[in-house]
């Protein structure tokens, strides 16, 4: 039987962590408490934070040698990473609490789980920026409210809700369907939806579509999924993370973007959609080296910049490289009537220079090969034509791969 885990330090957080293992026996699963202290050990949980430490390559005694609270923080989570997938099979949900160190320790092995695996952290950093903790997992994420020093009424209330969100979800979990369609991967932005609704209406018959918001995690999780043999193959509409990745905008795609296309060989077909703008937060986050350009309130929170000819060229450029690197089979297509919703005849961002310099970069610098390809299209992205068009690419990819 798979169990229930709990993890926290031990040595600073006991008082908490024995609250929450009362309330998890409660339920019907085993409870596994593991300790991640990395100062002197206790012996107050089933797992040990020297067995935790023993899981890092470098051995238990490099993770717990004394010398440095941050080294041991950060060997104390790779540990934990590689504790938590060797474990996989044992882990029915997991649960963890901890402050800034905690939760980056914590963190570190919620993400080594599998997608659709029950994660919840209860951490005083959440009302924060939790980016760089959860990363691209569906960890569910708590605010502690009070500091985790002790148990209080306030304290008491919230974990107790949170055990109880853990247990509901072990209580009645998701069973898969015997048979399932293929995954199939999109991405997707408001200004591209029309594009990508269609696919997915013509594509659903025969795949489960996947459809990934291209806000920067979105494509990270994309091609996390893609890493692991989730999906079967691609149909990447939407490039604008890579705008921002390499303009400064706020939904950066991060370097490795595509590098997964390249590392699956799975069937990809692609288009360069909403690669017109950069993403900002409302007018006043914009930075004041773009204070003279071309912008376009999406709304109150959402600020959009269009980029130039030399951006685009950039842009183009970046892709291009990327794409050279797939030894699988990769289509491109070309939307030359627009690559967005306001990137349109009379639209706020249409200017056909910087569209030319990105369509005209992308042909000279895509090293064309029988599996890499790049079609020009006559169409705007969201006309019927271009994803019918990305459809026919797609199933052509996959009858030949």
């Amino acid at each position: 039987m798979s169990k229930l885990y709990l993890a926290g330090t031990f040595d600073t957080k006991s008082e908490e962590l024995d609250y929450l293992a009362v309330l998890l026996r409660r339920g019907v699963l085993p409870v596994v408490t593991v300790d991640l202290s990395t100062r002197p050990e206790t012996d107050k949980a089933d797992v040990s934070a020297r067995d935790v430490a023993a899981c890092h390559p470098k051995g238990a005694d490099y993770v717990l040698d004394g010398s440095d609270r941050g080294h041991a923080v950060h060997a104390m989570g790779e540990a934990f990473a590689r504790f938590c997938s060797t474990r996989q099979k044992d882990i029915s949900a997991i649960i963890g609490i901890g402050g800034g160190g905690g939760s980056a320790m914590v963190c570190e092995g919620l993400r080594a789980l599998p997608y659709g695996l029950p994660k919840i952290l209860v951490s005083t950093l959440a009302s924060g920026d939790m980016a760089p903790y959860i990363g691209s997992s569906d960890t569910i994420v708590i605010p502690s409210v009070t500091d985790l020093a002790g148990l209080n009424r306030l304290s008491r209330n919230i974990l107790h809700n949170a055990a109880q969100a853990l247990l509901g979800m072990t209580a009645s979990p998701y069973l898969r369907p015997i048979v399932e369609k293929p995954s199939l991967g999109l991405s997707m932005f408001g200004v591209t939806t029309p594009c990508v609704t269609q696919i997915t209406a013509q594509m659903k018959q025969d795949y489960d579509c996947v459809v990934f918001h291209a806000t920067g995690t979105g494509g990270r999780t994309l091609e996390s999924l893609l890493d692991s043999g989730y999906l079967c193959g691609v149909m990447d509409m939407t490039l604008t993370e890579i705008a921002d990745e390499l303009l400064g905008g706020v939904l950066p795609s991060g370097a490795a973007r595509l590098d997964a296309v390249a590392r699956a060989r799975k069937p990809w077909v692609g288009a360069p959609g909403a690669v017109d703008m950069v993403n900002f937060w409302a007018p006043e986050t914009v930075p004041e080296r773009f204070a003279d350009r071309q912008f376009y309130n999406h709304n109150a929170n959402v600020t959009l910049m269009r980029t130039t000819p030399d951006e685009n060229a950039q842009i183009g450029a970046w892709i291009a490289a990327k794409l050279n690197k797939c030894r699988g089979p990769v289509t491109l297509l070309i939307p030359e009537g627009g690559v967005s919703a306001l990137d349109i005849k009379d639209g706020p961002f249409h200017h056909p220079e910087a569209s030319a310099a990105l369509f005209d970069t992308l042909e000279a610098k895509l090293k064309q090969t029988a599996q890499r390809k790049l079609i020009r299209l006559p169409h705007h992205i969201n006309d019927p034509a271009f994803p019918a068009a990305a459809v026919d690419a797609f199933q052509s990819l996959q009858q030949d791969h």
